[in-house]
């Protein structure tokens, strides 16, 4: 039996609620991952590349419920804790990667949206980026030339200052425009002029629909589109490495949603999109930028509809001739999660249970036992290989850690009992098989 892990209740009351629900909650995820150390691994590896400079580019693939948005949330975590910035979204029929009526832009403006850092992770951190970037630079120039703020020269310096590290990305595409809203950003800042602030933010949320609006409220004749918002997410992963972050870390979920779109000619323009972003992160053409993808392995492989029939990304994805079972390479382009093992499948719901029990103030009177005795009922039901999916599987045990909560009169074994438990004659082939089906 693992020791108990004390988890503060509020964090505890997350963890349960989201789990029951069928979702991977946003906070407390150390407390309850196991296993996935070597993905974890490779893609920490991603970001030292990307603080050095570099760029990365990942495609997690897994079956539904394998576990790819815990890992996305893991990475998303470890990555705020190492000073990123990150912004993360899931695609749907509303949000793509290309689209002829706003899915693109859509989807740039939930990256932005749920922009994080460490200070702030549940997202909408564009506004304290903005801040600690001329907070940065005005403590810089008082080191550098000891000035006070009050002095008249200070003023001055600071503008000097910013202009100097934004002329290093007008050489990016668009990255004149981007720079010159920064410098309108910086200008409303010093005159107490919060509606063009507001305005400059709204911008670059790719709020403006036309030219003419941006025109009107900032004098800049250029919006954020569907075939552009790429671009810009490269231009402020080299901001936030100039606001004192380490680089941008782009997190996309559910890819099976390009995989889904019923129109060929507009899934191929979806992969194109991808294609593009691939190709810069591999060949330099974008710093401080790493990129995470989440699919199914038919979103993925199938050469019909998936990326796969993209020939593009079939030829630079596709898995080489040595990688086999046991034999993954970690380094590649594509990650494809393993099932947890049996024994890690038993420390997961115990530590569950010991959350449970923390968070309800009562001491658990669960064994090991009975935790195997649960596994092997959940996996004894006439499908399960099949059909059973992880969420099931943590839903129905957190309903019986509430069941025993609540009703204090019963034991497990009675709860248990109540189940019709797998045959002792059962093939023991059969029972492996549904363990090994078992994923997170």
């Amino acid at each position: 039996m693992t020791q108990q892990q004390k988890v503060p209740r509020r964090i505890a009351s997350v963890i349960i609620n989201s789990l029951k629900g069928g979702v991977v909650p946003r906070v407390g995820l150390p407390y309850i991952t196991v296993g996935r150390e070597a993905e974890i691994a490779a893609l920490l590896h991603d970001l030292d590349l990307v603080a050095e400079g570099g760029a990365s580019f990942r495609f997690l693939v897994g079956r539904y419920g394998s576990g790819k948005s815990f890992l996305l949330q893991t990475i998303r975590n470890h990555a705020m804790g190492r000073n990123f910035v990150v912004a993360d979204a899931d695609l749907s029929p509303e949000r793509r990667l290309h689209g002829t009526k706003g899915q693109g832009l859509a989807t740039y403006r939930e990256l932005i949206g749920n922009l994080s850092t460490k200070t702030r992770p549940e997202g909408g951190a564009l506004t304290l980026v903005l801040e600690r970037w001329i907070s940065n630079i005005q403590a810089q120039v008082s080191m550098d030339y000891g000035l006070a703020p009050t002095d008249p020269a200070f003023a001055a310096e600071v503008e000097r200052a910013i202009m100097s590290q934004i002329q290093q990305m007008q050489e990016l595409v668009h990255g004149f425009d981007f720079a010159r809203l920064l410098t309108l950003y910086w200008q409303a800042h010093l005159e107490g002029d919060d509606e063009t602030k507001a305005n400059v933010i709204r911008w670059f949320r790719g709020e403006y629909r036309t030219k003419s609006e941006a025109r009107a409220d900032l004098g800049v004749n250029i919006v954020i589109t569907d075939d552009d918002w790429y671009d810009y997410l490269k231009l402020f992963a080299s901001f936030f490495k100039g606001a004192g972050y380490e680089g941008l870390i782009v997190c996309i979920d559910e890819l099976v949603n390009l995989y889904k779109i019923p129109n060929a000619i507009s899934r191929q323009y979806n992969y194109e999109k991808i294609l593009t972003m691939y190709n810069d992160t591999l060949q330099g053409k974008a710093r401080y930028l790493g990129i995470i993808m989440g699919g199914t392995p038919q979103s993925i492989e199938d050469r019909r509809r998936g990326l796969y029939s993209y020939e593009a990304l079939r030829s630079r994805l596709s898995q080489g001739r040595f990688a086999s079972e046991g034999l993954a390479d970690l380094l590649a382009p594509v990650i494809r999660l393993q099932p947890l093992t049996y024994e890690e499948l038993l420390v997961l719901i115990e530590k569950l249970a010991n959350i449970h029990a923390g968070l309800f103030g009562y001491t658990r009177s669960i064994s090991e036992d009975d935790l195997v005795t649960f596994l092997q009922l959940e996996f004894g039901r006439v499908g399960a290989d099949t059909h059973l999916t992880p969420r099931e599987v943590i839903r129905d045990f957190v309903e019986l850690l509430d069941i025993l909560y609540q009703t204090p009169s019963l034991t497990v074994e009675q709860v248990l009992g109540t189940q019709q438990l797998p045959s002792q004659t059962q093939d023991a082939g059969q029972m492996d098989s549904a363990f090994a089906e078992f994923e997170i």
